[in-house]
Order: structure tokens, then C-alpha cells, then sequence
């Protein structure tokens, strides 16, 4: 991609950072000149996005996090201001999908889980972020949402609720803070080329396709783009916006292609 941002003098925050998409979007922050403030619970993940960004001259440091922990979360932010001073950009994109089953055979214990790391954790970031950005003079967040929180997803009830809430989330926070300085927005991917969709079998990806008007898989750096965007001033009268990078899920054109049936 030949799309270039300058973040020079800025700090961004990811979570999720220690492989997949958030791995790209800290890449990508680093490339623009961030440092970048790498958050995962895992650390050997989270170490491997820093030494990656190390080796193409960028700055980035790891930060330990399990984002359902509100306190985790908060001393997150803290460790991350002392650090480097200040607080510019946010891309809260740590989430899991949880069971993939019918409504009625999902767990109680899969709801908690999947509410606490995909959305309550949305709301712990939040809280911490905003008042760092104030002192630091405004700043950006992007929660990563999904397309699935824009339509409803087959067998994925517990996960559709979750990413449905961290939509109405950023939508409540923008209406808060847009004046401040802070604009909060999301993201809403469609099936990305990561390895939990490359180990699905050929059938699954096939009837995947089959939904994604663009014929294609997205590629995690699509994503990281799109939020960086998001971030920039070419943004900067975006608020509150879910935004669809999904190659066309959400406008569901290939539901209504007859062809085949006629070849």
C-alpha cells in the first residue's frame, strides 16, 4: 500500500498487539512515526511485535495486559503516560470469538467470558484513555467492532451481542468527548487473512467468500490502514462512526446473485 501518515511525536496505544491484526496496526503505527505502546496478555506475542518493529527502525515497548481486568487496564494506561510522557492514539482491538454453536448450546460461562474481554474491556479502556488524551491535549480511539456487530451472526449470538455493544459504546463516548478533543470511532472488519481463518477448512472459507461481495479475503494491513485513518487529520469530522472494511458483508450484494444457477 502506498498510503503514508505522519504520527511523528505521537504515542499509540494497541491492544490485542501480540499477533493478527493488532500486530499490523502497531506495525503500521510504528511506520508512521509513533512510538507504540505494544499491550497483550501474551508476552512472547506481544515481545515478537516489538522486535519487529525494532527491526524496520521503529520504537514500541510491551506492556503485560489481560484487558477484562479494569484494574490491569487502568495501571495499563498509567505505565504507558510514565512511560512516554503522553497519550495520543488508542486502537482498543484485544477480542475473542468464543464458541461458534447455536444460541441454545452456548454456555454461561462463554457469555461471561466473551462480554468481559470483547466488551467490558472496551468500557475499561475508555475510561482510562480519555482522561490521558485530555492531559495530552486530545487524541483519537478506534475500538475494534466487526461486521458481525452491524448484522447478526450465525451461531456466533454471544459474540454478535458483544461486538453490537462495542458499537453503541463508541457511539456514546464520541457523543461525550467529540467537543473535547477526543474522537472515538470503530472498526468493523469482515473475514481477514489470519491464521485463524487460514486453519479453517476449505468449505468453511469457501461459503465465506461467498458472502464477501469483493470475492476476497481482507488483508490485516487493509485494517491497520483504516484505523490509521481513523487516527489522522484526514479524519478529523469522524466521530462515532462504525465503519464497515469488510468487502462488502454488511451490503449483502451476494445474496441476491442468481448466475450460478443459470451457468
Amino acid at each position: 500500500m502506498n498510503v503514508t501518515f505522519d504520527f511523528t511525536g505521537k504515542v499509540a496505544l494497541v491492544t490485542g498487539a501480540g499477533s493478527g491484526m493488532g500486530r499490523t496496526s502497531a506495525l503500521a503505527f510504528a511506520a508512521a512515526g509513533a512510538e507504540v505502546a505494544v499491550a497483550d496478555i501474551d508476552a512472547v506475542g506481544g515481545q515478537e511485535t516489538v522486535d519487529l518493529i525494532a527491526k524496520t527502525g521503529g520504537r514500541a515497548q510491551y506492556f503485560a495486559v489481560d484487558v477484562a481486568d479494569p484494574e490491569r487496564v487502568r495501571q495499563l494506561v498509567a505505565d504507558v503516560v510514565a512511560a512516554y510522557g503522553r497519550l495520543d492514539f488508542a486502537h482498543n482491538n484485544a477480542g475473542i470469538e468464543g464458541e461458534h454453536a447455536p444460541l441454545l448450546a452456548q454456555s454461561d460461562d462463554n457469555w461471561r467470558r466473551v462480554i468481559d474481554v470483547n466488551l467490558a474491556s472496551i468500557f475499561y479502556c475508555l475510561k482510562a484513555e480519555i482522561p490521558a488524551m485530555l492531559e495530552s491535549g486530545g487524541g483519537a480511539i478506534v475500538n475494534t467492532a466487526s461486521a458481525s456487530g452491524l448484522i447478526g451472526g450465525y451461531w456466533l449470538a454471544t459474540y454478535t451481542a458483544s461486538k453490537h455493544g462495542v458499537i453503541g459504546l463508541t457511539k456514546a463516548a464520541a457523543t461525550e468527548f467529540g467537543a473535547q478533543g477526543i474522537r472515538v470511532n470503530a472498526v468493523c472488519p469482515g473475514p481477514v487473512d489470519t491464521p485463524f481463518i487460514a486453519a479453517l477448512p476449505d468449505v468453511v472459507k469457501d461459503r465465506m467468500l461467498s458472502g464477501t461481495p469483493i470475492g476476497r479475503l481482507g488483508q490485516p494491513e487493509e485494517i491497520a490502514q483504516t484505523v490509521l485513518w481513523l487516527c489522522s487529520d484526514g479524519a478529523s469530522y469522524v466521530i462515532g462512526e462504525a465503519l464497515s472494511a469488510d468487502g462488502g458483508v454488511v451490503i449483502g450484494g451476494t445474496a441476491t446473485r442468481v448466475d450460478d444457477l443459470f451457468s
